[in-house]
This record gives structure tokens, C-alpha cells and sequence, in this order.
């Protein structure tokens, strides 16, 4: 047997010790301290826990290594309500920061028998597409930010990506617990935009505010008119040429997109930068009203601003335009460093804006654009937001739905054995994974400071959003 535990819980502000059997646990209702714990715990299993009981991902490399790109062809079995579905799949090594933990996340896609062609297929009873995501929590110790979030979204008629917890093998190797994600795509299910046929200009388009490291050669800072453009505005509004921010095409992909359809998307941005910038930006016939779709910007603020998501805003932000040509934000993406999982830029403070990233963190390569701080300043901006936080909290955001969504993922979790067997295989309990603010010493710590983080962020969000 490895040896017993010892650690020092700051959590219940009591001392407590486990030596030899006994243990020695702290009881209250203490308030949360969301001071950073620094653990010396050993956690220890005597024995591999029981298979769980979680739909569950069998991948073959057919004797190959997944790398970053090119997606090797591989084998997919999923076994799930006791029915096996058989698939043929290209799979690669996927994720910008995220690849330097040894839980990697991938993206695959379906394919035909022989693996000639993209196929789209049903995975998890959504709707039928080509491209995926299996995403692998490694930092994120609760294993759960990233799908509370897109449920919490998407229950506000918010639309984001569907999202399910899966055990996934490579190579009958258990690899963890994994979400199952629609990758961000252009579809009547998906982004309900028009698609563009040939060189036409009217239709849909998808760009983000992203790392250029999927386009720009692995590069993080690498950014060129073949897969981006420049804003015409600097993080102040100012008219500069050279601004830090840049909008990478999605959809069309940058080897897909015309010319024409780059100045076409370019054009629609710079005259909403430009109009933001005026003097008659909150006028309601000429001002930002009448080329936004403000409902969008609103959800997009409330859901990055509940999540004090660090990346909001200025990293793996989408941003959607359909014939119309008004600017619809999201969907939402990547929050797995959300909801005070992160020890930089004031990211576990359970106070301030987010959409002040600049002031906080002036020397960051990423900002956020000016669009933020322009809007709130805006009193039609603030009083939509109010009215539509009001209404959330009165019900999908309230403390209680939140707190009841989180507790039946670990009821969930627990009770398939999946939490027990994630971290019999990545045994990152009590220990610091970048970028962890908290470290706890128990999953039960993790999720306690998970649900704490956020009834401190919704309160204060409320007596900043209520008296506006």
C-alpha cells in the first residue's frame, strides 16, 4: 500500500491530518476560501478502479502514431446503450497550449470505408456531420467547465456546440474521460448561415479572433493576409496600422476563400469598427444598432463575463455574418480555463470585467478589441443587458439551476466510476497543473471551490449588472 495522506486545508480553515487509518475531515458551512491551496498530498488507489459504465470511444491506429497534423486513418467503436456502431476516421493531435499536457485532445473526422472520402455520421445522437472533437480535461480538474458551459448556453437559446462525456481507448490503452464535441462548422444544425457558392460574395462567413497556430505554420504570433486579416483599429479604437488584433477565416477556409470574399468580410468589420468609433456610435439610426445582431453580443458578454473566461473575447472568439451582413457573435469556444481555473491576469478573482483584460494585462500579445468597452458605454447596450440578465438569473442562470447542473455531471460521473478511474490514470489531484489557480487535494475539493468561485462571481455580477 502507497502511504497515507497529510495536507493542510486553507478550504475549511481548520488543520487537519490523516495518519495511519484514521481520518480526520472538516465539517461547517464555513464560507469558501478561494485562496490558492498548495498540497503536499499523496493521493494513492490500492487497486485499478472498475471499468465504468460511460458510453465509451475504441480508437485503432491500425499500428500508426496520431500526431499534429496530417489526421492518420484509424478505426472508431462506440459502445453505447449496449449497441456498437463501427466507423472509419482520420484522427490528429489537436489544441494550441493544451498539447503540452501528455492527456492529449483530438479532432477526427468520419470517412467513407476505404477512407477516400469525409462521411457525415450521427456520434453521440447529434445531428449528422464529418468533423469532431474529443476533448481530454487535463487542467481543468473539475472535467466539466467546458461542458457546463456550452449546456448552460445553449440553455438560454444561446446555441453552442452539444457536448458528452465519453472513456476513451487508443489502442485498448484507457486514456481517460473525454467530451465528445461538435466542431464549429457551417450547417443548418450548427452555424444556420447561407453557404457560398463560388466566388460569391452574399452568403454567410465565420472568422475568429484566435491564435494563428492551425493556419500560420505552428507559429503563435505568425499572422498573414493568406488565412487573416488586420483590424483597422488598435485595442483603444484608435485607427492604427498596427493593431494587435486579427480575424482568422473559418468558414470559407482560408484555401477556399476568394479574394473578393475577403474584402467583402473585411469591409463588414471595418465599417462596424468605424461606426463604434464615432461620435454618433450609440445614435440609434447611424449608430452600431442597425449592424450588430445585439442580442448575440449580449449572451456572448454574459457568458464570458459568468465565466471570467481568461481567453474571452480576444482568444478562440467566433464571429458569425449571414446575407445580411449584421455581425452575430459566437458561438462560444474553449472554457476550460474559465470559471477560476488560471493564475495570471486576475483570472480567479471573482471580481471585475472581464472585458478589461487590457488594463490588467496592458502586455499581452492577445487583447481584446475596443468593441467591449465601447459598447458599455452605450445606455440602449446596458439596459438590454440588464433586462436579459434579469430574466437568466430568474431561472437557467440562477445560483440554484447552476449549482443543480453541476452536481448531477458528478452524480453522474461517480456513479459510472468515471472520476475515480480519470484520475487513477492522470493522477494530477493536489498538484499544480498550468495554469491552476486552486489546487485541490480531493475531486470534491475541486468541484466545492468550483460551485464557491461561482455563487462569489454571480453576486457580483449582480450588484454590477442590477444597478446599471
Amino acid at each position: 500500500m502507497k502511504p497515507i495522506m497529510s495536507y493542510l486545508s486553507l478550504n475549511c480553515k481548520k488543520y487537519f491530518i490523516v495518519a495511519s487509518f484514521l481520518l480526520y475531515s472538516c465539517s461547517g458551512s464555513d464560507d469558501l476560501d478561494l485562496v490558492n491551496i498548495d498540497s503536499e498530498v499523496i493521493n494513492f488507489q490500492e487497486n485499478v478502479p472498475n471499468e465504468n459504465n460511460l458510453p465509451t470511444m475504441r480508437i485503432s491506429t491500425i499500428g500508426q502514431v496520431i500526431v499534429d497534423e496530417p489526421k492518420i486513418n484509424a478505426e472508431l467503436i462506440v459502445s453505447e446503450n449496449n449497441i456498437e456502431s463501427d466507423y472509419k476516421i482520420g484522427i490528429e493531435i489537436r489544441g494550441s497550449s493544451s498539447q503540452i499536457f501528455p492527456k492529449k485532445s483530438y479532432g477526427l473526422e468520419t470517412r467513407s470505408s476505404d477512407w477516400s472520402e469525409d462521411l457525415d455520421v450521427s456520434l453521440g445522437g447529434f445531428p449528422e456531420e464529418e468533423d469532431w472533437i474529443l476533448y481530454g480535461p487535463y487542467s481543468d480538474k473539475s472535467l466539466m467547465r467546458n461542458k457546463l458551459t456550452f449546456d448552460l448556453s445553449n440553455s438560454i437559446g444561446y446555441k453552442a456546440s452539444r457536448v458528452k462525456f465519453y472513456n476513451l481507448f487508443i489502442n485498448n490503452d484507457y486514456k481517460g474521460l473525454y467530451v465528445l464535441m461538435e466542431k464549429i462548422k457551417r450547417d443548418q444544425n450548427r452555424v444556420d448561415i447561407t453557404e457560398l457558392e463560388g466566388d460569391n460574395v452574399n452568403g454567410g462567413y465565420i472568422i475568429k479572433i484566435d491564435k494563428p497556430t492551425s493556419d500560420g505554420g505552428g507559429c503563435n504570433t505568425c499572422y498573414d493576409n493568406s488565412f487573416s486579416f488586420r483590424s483597422s483599429f488598435d485595442k483603444n479604437g484608435n485607427i492604427s496600422g498596427d493593431s494587435p488584433i486579427y480575424f482568422i477565416y473559418h468558414y470559407p477556409k482560408p484555401e477556399d476563400i476568394f479574394n473578393n470574399q475577403k474584402n467583402h468580410i473585411s469591409s463588414i468589420i471595418n465599417d462596424f469598427e468605424s461606426v463604434l468609433s464615432s461620435d454618433n456610435f450609440d445614435d440609434p439610426e447611424i449608430g452600431y444598432r442597425s449592424l450588430i445582431d445585439i442580442d448575440s453580443f449580449i449572451d456572448f458578454f454574459i457568458m464570458n463575463e459568468i465565466t471570467k473566461n481568461i481567453d474571452g473575447y480576444r482568444l478562440s472568439t467566433y464571429i458569425n455574418v449571414d446575407i445580411d451582413k449584421k455581425i452575430k457573435m459566437g458561438p462560444i469556444w474553449d472554457f476550460n480555463l474559465a470559471f477560476g481555473n488560471a493564475d495570471y491576469c486576475d483570472a480567479a478573482n471573482t471580481q471585475g470585467w472581464l472585458y478589461n483584460f487590457n488594463s490588467i494585462c496592458p502586455g499581452d500579445i492577445w487583447q481584446v478589441p475596443f468593441w467591449w468597452r465601447r459598447l458599455m458605454e452605450s445606455v440602449y447596450f446596458k439596459e438590454r443587458l440588464k433586462e436579459k440578465w434579469q430574466l437568466y438569473r430568474s431561472n437557467n442562470l440562477s445560483n440554484a439551476n447552476i449549482e443543480s447542473q453541476i452536481n448531477s455531471y458528478v452524480e453522474y460521473l461517480n456513479t459510472n466510476n468515471a472520476v475515480s478511474e480519470n484520475f487513477y490514470k492522470w493522477p494530477v489531484l493536489s498538484k499544480y497543473v498550468w495554469p491552476n489557480y486552486f489546487i485541490g487535494a480531493t475531486y470534491e475539493s475541486e468541484i466545492n471551490y468550483l460551485k464557491g468561485w461561482i455563487n462569489q462571481r454571480l453576486n457580483w455580477l449582480d450588484g454590477q449588472i442590477n444597478n446599471f
